[in-house]
């Protein structure tokens, strides 16, 4: 967790509830699982992917997300300083984000792309930590 070896291994689920439900509902895309009362995923959802999509890959201003990135990624650090790990975690989660938007548009190159994945792995494994020494393990 957060580059900590954990006793007892943990175990991960990567897929998310959406991909389970396809599968277990034998369909071919999330947009057909059926969601209830006669709905289905994409009736519900679709128009947020497109628009989503539109923003991620065609409308988000680079340097408006660049100064988020590091508005988030400061706000982590400070509340991380304080022993907020929760918050602190939030703050990286949304760098994360920041992160894949800034990539989806095609704006970091190679070299920057590795230098902003290391600061988010930075804060996450700070953030990990302070969790860990939180519940009584100790950090090697």
């Amino acid at each position: 967790m957060g580059g900590f070896y954990l006793d007892p291994i943990t175990c991960e689920i990567t897929y998310g509830l959406e991909r389970i439900a396809t599968f277990l509902q034998g369909v071919e895309s999330i947009f057909d699982i059926e969601w209830g009362g006669g709905l289905k995923y994409g009736d519900i959802r679709l128009d947020e992917e497109r628009q989503q999509s539109v923003y991620n890959f065609d409308e988000a201003d680079p340097e408006v997300n660049r100064m988020l990135f590091e508005t988030f990624e400061k706000e982590a650090v400070r509340l991380l300083e304080k022993g907020l790990y929760i918050p602190g975690y939030d703050m990286v989660m949304k760098c994360s984000h920041i992160f894949n938007i800034l990539d989806a548009r095609g704006v970091i190159g190679v070299t920057e792309r590795q230098a902003y994945i290391g600061r988010i792995r930075r804060l996450a494994r700070r953030s990990a930590k302070l969790y860990l020494e939180s519940v009584g393990v100790e950090v090697k």
